[in-house]
């Protein structure tokens, strides 16, 4: 018979967990959201969230649980046998179960490994669990663990997060009774919580102060003091309980069933580090704030959103999604499709540069249709021959409309995708002037491929993913891809430049080399800014969630970029953007597949004062200046109305891609200086009737 019990005990001793696993235990359906210094920035389900140090901790907290729970603690080595005869005495005399014989090494030991199981192969293997417990750890750190995870009713796990839930206060302010009324708790902590029966919570806290009388932790001239006060409860939310940064914690949990299993996700327990950085979020959050609050009133618009990444590795950084995530949970930066306006530009100009297209190239600004689309500028005003460059420094909409009929719909929509976007992209000419939505991360990421030199990294918020055994079943890999060829980007990062030193984008001035763009929706709908540094990528967006349209400008969202980037590159080193490469001779590194339109024709430019309906204010047409001469884009007729035929594409360059060297320095190309001035524009007379329509264009943006 004692063999067997012998040989039986060691077969259990020989099943026992890793004492180990207590110091990272977490408690299934917990969800534990760190930013990326470390710092919690949410615990969803039964998690400690404050934890303690217990050099820190009042003696009289750890007295008071010891005297309640365990007041052998200090003499046993896991199982306390007298106290076991003890309690079934008095349990026997009273008919039920009125005192337990549990230790607190036991209790942890239950936490930890085990469950509320009434069985008599459950007591066994928690008493041997214990006193492996009692051989591993120290009772310091097993008195510790404990009072960090002992549930005491009212969403609290730990001590710490009962002070809150309580009294809110931090547990070194907590009185000898309100100390008393807590360590009371654990035996049944629904039962003695003070906020559902604030009298047995009364009487179960003098029993304790008893108990420490008995024990010796304090006088009974103190214990009277502490019974003759009154319990006065002050119930707070456990910390953390409420996520201080909404939109990104929303967002992250959003995408956590892209790396982890539905299985482990129902099971829960993970630690979640995230890529986000703490203060530059704090930073976004009062950019948004003070948008909406200062500038929303004045402007029309009642809802803002901005995103940060670091380029060079894809990590997001910060996100705010809008005005108040109380209100509503609607996240603006990943979820809402708006019309980029004119910051698509950027895709259109980046396909042209990387399929051969020089910066000085130019077209003719002045009123253009072509398939039955007549785009028009945002000032409605003309101003002849325009380079690329001036073109996307001024937001001129007739150029990059022609500009995409050059490249071709095709090649402008991989580069796009390639570089980040991943909404649907029609083949229309209005795609040139943002007509196909996005949202602000997706965004914002292809613009990060500009900042860093051409190569894509996939957005991402999650670093690692961790379990309740502190084990990584995710870690976040992502390798950068060269997708635009590093000359094209240095040269689409000099012409963006230009936008915030000299155009659309000059609100977004810092002090330092930022490349961006603005761009403006239809009536105003949708006011955007995206722009980055070598380190940093920030997308704003302002508007109204019914679509309805404000009154306002782009540069808004310029300068709302520059007041959240202006706290974030302090004390960041400024860097320099790439030199810009040689533009003399160089070679594409892509295909353009020129668009080949049924009709496409020039007319006569309206007057200034001439009213026309914003719904119009999409860009017109230009002509394309090469080194060869001028095209021009008017017959040499009679008529007055100037039709343009379309050039035949030009020869497809040979299949192998050139080979680029990155010049130190830039030389501007002798024939941009030494080129003719473009022809003096014919006389134009009312234009004719309305060609055949050709491919259905949705309702332009206005920039």
């Amino acid at each position: 018979m004692l063999v067997a019990f012998g040989l039986g005990v060691r077969a259990l001793d020989r099943g026992l967990p890793d004492t180990a696993e207590i110091a990272t235990f977490v408690r299934d359906g917990t969800l534990t959201l760190k930013a990326s210094d470390g710092t919690i920035l949410q615990q969803i389900g039964p998690a400690t969230r404050d934890r303690l140090n217990i050099d820190k901790v009042p003696p009289l907290v750890l007295e008071a649980f010891v005297a309640a729970e365990d007041r052998r603690f200090y003499q046993h080595g896991g199982v306390d046998y007298p106290s076991i005869a003890r309690a079934t005495l008095t349990n026997l005399f009273a008919g039920g179960v009125v005192e337990g014989g549990s230790t607190i090494t036991q209790q942890l030991a239950r936490i930890v490994f085990l469950n509320q199981e009434r069985s008599l192969t459950r007591k066994l293997r928690e008493a041997r669990l214990a006193q492996k417990i009692e051989r591993e750890l120290s009772k310091k750190q097993i008195l510790e663990r404990y009072l960090d995870l002992v549930y005491l009713g009212s969403g609290a796990y730990g001590v710490s997060d009962a002070a809150w839930a309580y009294f809110s206060k931090s547990v070194d302010k907590l009185t000898l009774g309100e100390i008393a009324t807590i360590a009371g708790l654990p035996p049944a902590p629904s039962a003695y919580s003070p906020l559902i029966d604030p009298e047995t919570a009364q009487a179960r806290r003098d029993i304790v102060l008893a108990r420490m009388v008995e024990a010796g932790f304090v006088s009974a001239q103190e214990a009277a003091d502490a019974k003759a006060s009154p319990l006065k409860l002050t119930p707070g939310a456990p910390k953390r309980l409420y996520s201080e940064t909404p939109y990104f914690t929303s967002y992250v949990q959003k995408e956590l069933p892209k790396y982890v299993s539905p299985e482990v996700l129902e099971a829960s327990g993970l630690t979640v580090e995230t890529t986000m950085n703490l203060q530059w979020q704090k930073f976004a959050q009062a950019a948004v704030k003070d948008a909406i609050e200062l500038d929303g009133p004045a402007q029309g618009f009642e809802q803002a959103a901005l995103v940060a990444i670091d380029p060079r590795n894809g990590e997001v950084k910060a996100i705010v999604g809008g005005s108040d995530f109380t209100k509503s949970q609607f996240n603006r930066a990943t979820q809402a499709q708006r019309q980029p306006g004119s910051t698509f530009k950027t895709f259109v100009y980046t396909a042209a540069i990387a399929a051969g297209f020089s910066p000085y190239d130019g077209y003719l600004d002045a009123p253009y249709t072509v398939d039955g689309y007549s785009p028009k500028n945002y000032s409605r005003k003309y101003t002849g021959w325009m380079s690329m460059r001036d073109a996307l420094i001024n937001s001129v909409n007739v150029v990059a409309v022609r500009t995409i009929v050059d490249v071709g719909f095709e090649p402008t929509i991989k580069i796009a995708k390639d570089m980040g976007v991943n909404s649907k992209l029609n083949p229309t000419y209005s795609l040139a002037l943002g007509a196909s939505e996005v949202n602000l991360l997706e965004l914002t990421s292809a613009y990060g491929t500009l900042a860093a030199q051409g190569k894509h990294v996939e957005p991402h918020a999650i670093r690692r993913i961790i379990n309740r055994r502190g084990e990584v079943i995710y870690d976040a890999k992502f390798s950068a891809k060269q997708v635009v060829d590093k000359g094209s980007a240095a040269i689409m990062t000099w012409m963006l430049e230009g936008v915030v030193q000299s155009g659309t984008g000059k609100p977004a001035q810092i002090g330092r080399p930022v490349a961006g763009k603005t761009g403006t929706s239809e009536e105003a709908r949708d006011l955007w800014f995206v722009g980055y540094i070598p380190q940093v990528v920030a997308g704003v967006w302002l508007g109204n969630d019914d679509n309805y349209p404000t009154w306002g400008s782009s540069g808004t969202a310029a300068y709302v970029w520059g007041e959240f980037m202006a706290n974030v590159v302090k004390g960041m080193a400024a860097e320099e953007f790439p030199d810009l490469p040689t533009l003399d001779g160089r070679k594409g590194s892509i295909k353009a597949k020129p668009v080949q339109p049924k009709r496409a024709y020039y007319s006569s430019a309206p007057a200034e004062s001439e009213s026309q309906s914003s719904s119009d204010s999409y860009s017109s047409s230009e002509e394309r200046y090469y080194d060869s001469g001028y095209e021009s884009g008017y017959s040499s007729g009679g008529s007055s109305d100037s039709y343009y035929e379309e050039p035949a594409p030009e020869p497809a360059p040979p299949a192998e891609e050139p080979v680029y060297e990155e010049p130190s320095s830039y030389e501007e190309p002798s024939y941009v200086e030494e080129a003719p001035p473009p022809p003096p524009e014919p006389a134009y007379e009312e234009a004719p009737p309305p060609p055949e329509a050709g491919l259905e264009e949705p309702a332009p943006p206005s920039e």
